[in-house]
């Protein structure tokens, strides 16, 4: 095009007095007009030499003036409309008032809306994906789906998940809210299978990922697979973390594949293995997204998981013993710091023999299982924990001759080893693709 023509173009918008003092050389005097405002005259003085074939930003600069940025205009519009997965029908709707910041104009780099769904995760504290998605989204929407074919009765004619089990679950899932709630958030609950859950919220809250950590068990691997193929045809994006064992996956010496197959040598490709830091519990998470306006909906009770409340009586009316173990993350904490203040009390009480006990606590245990299997405690926590709460040196079981016996954190530590090697062979087997595989044994002793 003709450098005349264009700057002719961009000269149709300017008032009388500014065409009368244009130069003949006219791209030039495009540029000297749109940075009159912000630069000294002098710096737009014409060269004296012009070369109209080599000069192409005067086209480019005025274009630019009169070009105003918005991002929102950028950002398509989606409609506004309620979630079509109800809370639970057989009890009423919960009033909450969390935060629900405003739509954001500026999405540049962070998302609009992130779901969190909660599994064997039921904290807030060393939650990877928790914070992951708050520090990457402008809002963030937690959920945790009461999965029914995890209820009701076996094949063998026993039940999948048993009351006690139920009733600890519950207790967890309520101490999840409440924490969550204490920082500005809240959990959205629901009685459904998740890969339907999931994404019927996403499309009311206009959320654009799902964040969770993956389990180890073949049946939850193959959800996960469901589920990333569900969200990918909707064209949302899955992001999982690792969050249950003391060693992280992918700081394992070895490929999962290759991981040997008894406890003896797991313990000795692990020693000297060091284990990340925690992630602190923030202070203060992002609202719930302003679209949907989705119920919280209720936390659903025995009954509502087809199981008998009464099984958790005993003969004489009370609560059973086992009823007793109270869910939740709060729990979890207590019974923690209060096992590391034991141990650290206790001397180290030498037998007879000549060895000492093997741990402290209530009945020589920590009896702190239930609450790492629901994940209202993350077994680096408890490491963690521990390394603070007391002056002896914690030596991992790895690195102990005697497979980690000794003092009671000592023997803690082993433990926790013992219950990673299942954890990580258990993953292992279940994203075999191989037909045959060789069993799996555990031999303490092969290492020694």
């Amino acid at each position: 095009m003709d450098p005349k023509n264009q700057s002719s173009d961009n000269l149709e918008n300017q008032t009388p007095h500014q065409e009368e003092e244009q130069q003949p050389t006219l791209p030039i005097a495009s540029i000297s007009l749109a940075l009159s405002t912000i630069l000294p005259t002098h710096f737009l003085t014409p060269p004296k030499i012009y070369k109209p074939n080599k000069v192409k930003i005067p086209t480019q600069i005025s274009s630019l003036s009169n070009l105003t940025l918005s991002s929102s205009s950028l950002l398509p519009t989606k409609p506004n409309f309620k979630s079509t997965i109800s809370s639970n029908p057989l009890q009423n709707t919960l009033t909450l008032n969390p935060l629900r910041p405003n739509e954001p104009s500026n999405a540049a780099g962070i998302r609009r809306a992130s779901i969190v769904w909660f599994r064997n995760d039921l904290r807030v504290h060393d939650n990877e994906c928790l914070n992951a998605a708050h520090n990457e989204s402008m809002s963030v929407l937690p959920v945790y789906c009461f999965d029914p074919r995890d209820y009701g009765k076996s094949s063998s004619g026993f039940d999948k998940t048993g009351p006690y089990r139920a009733s600890f679950l519950i207790e967890s899932v309520s101490d999840l809210r409440k924490n969550l709630q204490a920082r500005g958030s809240d959990l959205v609950v629901r009685i459904g299978k998740p890969e339907t859950v999931l994404v019927e919220l996403a499309k009311a809250v206009g959320a654009e990922a799902v964040y969770a950590h993956r389990e180890v068990s073949h049946d939850e691997v193959k959800g996960e697979d469901k589920i990333e193929s569900v969200m990918k045809d909707e064209g949302l994006e899955v992001k999982y973390f690792w969050g249950s064992t003391l060693y992280h996956v992918d700081d394992l010496p070895f490929k999962l594949e290759e991981m040997p197959t008894n406890y003896g040598g797991f313990r000795e490709k692990v020693q000297g293995l060091e284990v990340r830091k925690t992630i602190e519990a923030l202070d203060q998470l992002k609202g719930l997204p302003a679209r949907g306006d989705v119920e919280p909906g209720e936390i659903p009770s025995l009954v509502d998981l087809g199981l008998n409340p009464s099984a958790t009586i005993g003969q004489n009316g009370k609560q059973a013993a086992n009823a007793s173990l109270v869910g939740g993350e709060n729990e979890a904490l207590q019974r923690l710091r209060k096992f590391a203040a034991e141990c650290q009390a206790q001397p180290n009480k030498e037998n007879k023999d000549g060895t000492t006990d093997s741990i402290y606590g209530a009945n020589f245990s920590c009896k702190i299982s239930p609450w790492l299997a629901m994940g209202c405690l993350s077994p680096r926590s408890m490491f963690d924990e521990l390394k603070k709460s007391t002056s002896r040196t914690i030596s991992a079981a790895s690195g102990k001759k005697d497979g980690g016996s000794g003092t009671g954190l000592n023997w803690l530590m082993y433990e926790l080893l013992w219950r990673d090697f299942f954890r990580f062979i258990t993953k292992k087997y279940s994203e075999a693709k191989q037909n045959s595989a060789a069993p799996v044994t555990a031999c303490v002793g092969s290492a020694a």
